[in-house]
Parts: structure tokens; C-alpha cells; sequence
């Protein structure tokens, strides 16, 4: 049972006639009590006669996947399996940051019908969003009482990471037909395959001249060449404490997985074979084994769930998950932080038995912000300006020793702001393809 906002203003009513029966010096009190019995009864029978809401039947539609931030239009189609009219309101229990509306959703259904309500979302976190329930109040016909019944209506929508550098990708896809030999631009590096035979083109490398087809077809031919395909990239994203600091508008664990993704959608286009891997000291997601279109929604549904989690990451056990998803890496690309030389230890001393077995490259999202630039560069008129600026020329020269190291260790060290960093992984996985070392 529940109580509308009218009853306080019908209860105010009695007012008037206690403060006449005060001011004519007779006892109000009697009165006063008498008219608050009535409105308690008027409120409990109210109750009593309206519709029982636990009759109504609840139907979820709607997708049960969606991208962060993006509206999702869900609805529950409720049915009123009752004999009498219900008229009340509903409320869907979904966590704070599915997006649901605030407001309660107003019912109107005449027995034995149903009506639809549109409950949109806009999730404001990955991962799983639940609602476990919804509260139905059943309004009487006096309007100042009813019934309230909580119905069980499971539902779940996964918000998954929204994957906005894809606006990169038609500009190094692109690039990439150019190293396919799909246009005029032709490459030729160390370890590419050969492709086709053309008629040589002013400004074609000369080097590229095949001689005995030249001879053959009485006009000077070109070898074209394009990088080999079937080579296997093999992600790792750092899922430790580290990916739990703030670049930019997330934490540095978005930003991997922004450069993962885009990386994956490249690297499968151009025929070769992608693995992912979230580790700390755990896996925490998974994806091999799969090929074509269905790599980049099987990627980003693992990725969801996944969060930064407060521990430091077991880089060896880190490292042994490169063996589990394929003997033969010939990239490895390990998407974590190398802030410090202290924190970076542990990854530094394991990193040498992988580089020796595949190029590996290792980025980093950092958090170039204007303010921190400009205290770098001048302008350092106060205390705080000028410890600023000492905190950044601090973070570069760890982050320059860090880079150091991994170079010496035979890996290749990349840092870029959060929106900076997966086009440049991209445009270094296609470097690598063009110089023929994939």
C-alpha cells in the first residue's frame, strides 16, 4: 500500500473546521481525531480497490548490446492480465549509469491489454548493466491511495567500448591498398611476395625491373610486390593498476583498447591472423582464433566486462600467454604504461626472451595536457607552475629512460596522448608491413 500527495492536502482540510471549534471555545480534538480516522479510511479503502498490480505480465525488447554512450531504445510491453482497468505508475530499476530516465512511466491499460513503454538508455560505463526488476503503484479511484508490487523483469544490455578511432581506419585502409598493389603506388622491401608483372611507368623503381619478362614481352616490364599476408599479431593489453590512471577524458585502459581495436581491424583486413589478451595477474579476456568480420565484434564483446584492476601485473605469466595464443608471433604488441623504471622493472626483465622471437612494440598512453605543456615551455609565474613543470620534465626523463631500456631489450617504445596513440600503432604496424619485416 502506498499514499499519494493528496492525502496531506485532505488531511489540511480538517484544519479549518478545529480552528472554527477552537475559536467558538469548544474542544476541537475530538473532531480533529475523528477527521483524521476518516482520511486513514478513506486512504486504506482507496488501496483496497485498486487493481492488483502483481497480475500484470512484463516483456522486455530491444538490443542487449550497444556502444558507451550511444541511446539504446529498449521497452517493456506490459500486459494487464486483470479484470479491471489499471491506471498507476512504473518505475524500471536500472543501475545509475545505464542512463534510464528519472521520471516514472505513466500506465493506462484496460483489462486483458497491453501497452508499450519505451524505457530509452544511454550507458555512461561499460560493461553489464542490469535491471533485476520493476515497481508497478496501482492507483484507486480517489487518487489518494493504491497498491505497490515489485515484479520481477530481468534484463541486461552490454555497453561496449564505442571504438571511436574507427575514423582512422578508412585513411590507413587505404595505405594499405597502396602496399597491396590494388593502386599505382607499389613497395618493395625485404621479405614481401611478389604479386604481378606491369609495364614499367616513368618514375616506377627501376630496381623493380624484371629483365627476362622485359626480354620476352619486347617492352620493359615491372615486378610488383606486396607484404606477406597470414602473419600473426598478437595484442596484450595491460589490465593492471597502472591502466588505471586518468589520460585524457578515460584512464589509460580505454585508450588500449581504442589502439587495440583499430590495430585488429587493419591487421585483419590486410590477411593476417590477430589474438588478444587482457592480463594482470589473471586473464582477464581472450580472443583467438578468429578471423574476417567476426574478429571485431568477438573483441569488443570480451573487452566489456573487463576493468583496471588495483594489482601489479605478472609480466612473465603475461609473456607465457604470447605462447598460448600462437608459437609463431611475428608482432607483439603490448599495450601498457612505461612511466618509471621502478613500476616498469618487472616488464623490462621479461621483455628480452620475447623480442627475440617476434618484433614487439610496446605503447603507452600518456596525458599530454595544455596546461602541463605550457608549464614545460614557460609561463612558470607561480609555485604551482613551477613544481608543474618540474612533475612533467620528471615523467619524460623516466618515460625517455623507460623507452631506452625497451630498445635495448629489442622491443620498439611508442607514447602518445589517449587519442594520439592508436593511429600511431597503426601507422607503425603499416611501416613495418611496407619495410617488409611482418
Amino acid at each position: 500500500m502506498y499514499v499519494t500527495g493528496r492525502l496531506p492536502a485532505l488531511v489540511a482540510l480538517g484544519v479549518v473546521p478545529v480552528v472554527l471549534l477552537g475559536s467558538a471555545g469548544i474542544a476541537p480534538w475530538p473532531v480533529a481525531g475523528l477527521w483524521l480516522l476518516l482520511c486513514a479510511l478513506a486512504a486504506g479503502v482507496d488501496a483496497a480497490v485498486a487493481p492488483d498490480p502483481r497480475l500484470l505480465q512484463l516483456t522486455r525488447t530491444g538490443p542487449t548490446r550497444a556502444r558507451l554512450g550511444e541511446r539504446v531504445d529498449t521497452a517493456l510491453v506490459v500486459h494487464n492480465g486483470g479484470a479491471r482497468r489499471l491506471r498507476g505508475q512504473l518505475r524500471d530499476a536500472w543501475q545509475p549509469t545505464a542512463g534510464a530516465p528519472e521520471r516514472r512511466a505513466r500506465l493506462d491499460i484496460p483489462a486483458g491489454e497491453r501497452r508499450t513503454i519505451p524505457i530509452p538508455l544511454r550507458p555512461r560505463r561499460r560493461g553489464e548493466l542490469r535491471s533485476e526488476f520493476v515497481v508497478v503503484r496501482s492507483g484507486g479511484p480517489l487518487g489518494i491511495g493504491g497498491r505497490q508490487a515489485r515484479i520481477e523483469a530481468p534484463g541486461a544490455v552490454r555497453a561496449l567500448p564505442p571504438f571511436t578511432s574507427r575514423r582512422h581506419l578508412p585513411s590507413r585502409l587505404a595505405r594499405l591498398r597502396e602496399l597491396d598493389g590494388n593502386t599505382s603506388v607499389q613497395v618493395r622491401g625485404q621479405g614481401t611476395e611478389f604479386d604481378s608483372l606491369r609495364e614499367y611507368v616513368r618514375g616506377d623503381d627501376v630496381r623493380s625491373i624484371d629483365w627476362r619478362a622485359t626480354a620476352r614481352a619486347g617492352t620493359t616490364m615491372l615486378r610488383t610486390w606486396r607484404p606477406e599476408r597470414d602473419r600473426h599479431v598478437v595484442i596484450i593489453v595491460d589490465t593492471g593498476r597502472t591502466s588505471a590512471a586518468r589520460v585524457g577524458d578515460g584512464v589509460r585502459l580505454d585508450a588500449a583498447m581504442e589502439a587495440a581495436l583499430l590495430l585488429a581491424a587493419l591487421a585483419s583486413r590486410a590477411g593476417d591472423h590477430v589474438h588478444l589478451a587482457m592480463f594482470d595477474r589473471v586473464l582477464r579476456a581472450r580472443v583467438t582464433g578468429v578471423d574476417g568480420s567476426a574478429l571485431l565484434p568477438a573483441m569488443v564483446d570480451a573487452m566489456a566486462p573487463v576493468e583496471a584492476q588495483l594489482i601489479d601485473t605478472d609480466w612473465d605469466a603475461a609473456f607465457a600467454q604470447v605462447r598460448t595464443l600462437t608459437s609463431r608471433p611475428s608482432l607483439v604488441v603490448l599495450l601498457t604504461a612505461q612511466d618509471s623504471p621502478e613500476s616498469s622493472r618487472g616488464f623490462l626483465g621479461s621483455l628480452g626472451a620475447v623480442a627475440r622471437r617476434a618484433h614487439v612494440l610496446v605503447g603507452t598512453a600518456t596525458d599530454a595536457t595544455p596546461d602541463l605543456t605550457g608549464a614545460a615551455s614557460g609561463g612558470r609565474r607561480t609555485a604551482d607552475d613551477v613544481y608543474r613543470a618540474a612533475a612533467l620534465e620528471r615523467s619524460a626523463r623516466d618515460a625517455a629512460r623507460v623507452a631506452a631500456a625497451i630498445a635495448r631489450a629489442g622491443g620498439d617504445a611508442l607514447s602518445a596522448s589517449a587519442d594520439d596513440l592508436p593511429p600511431q600503432i597503426a601507422d607503425r604496424y603499416l611501416a613495418l608491413k611496407a619495410a617488409g619485416r611482418l
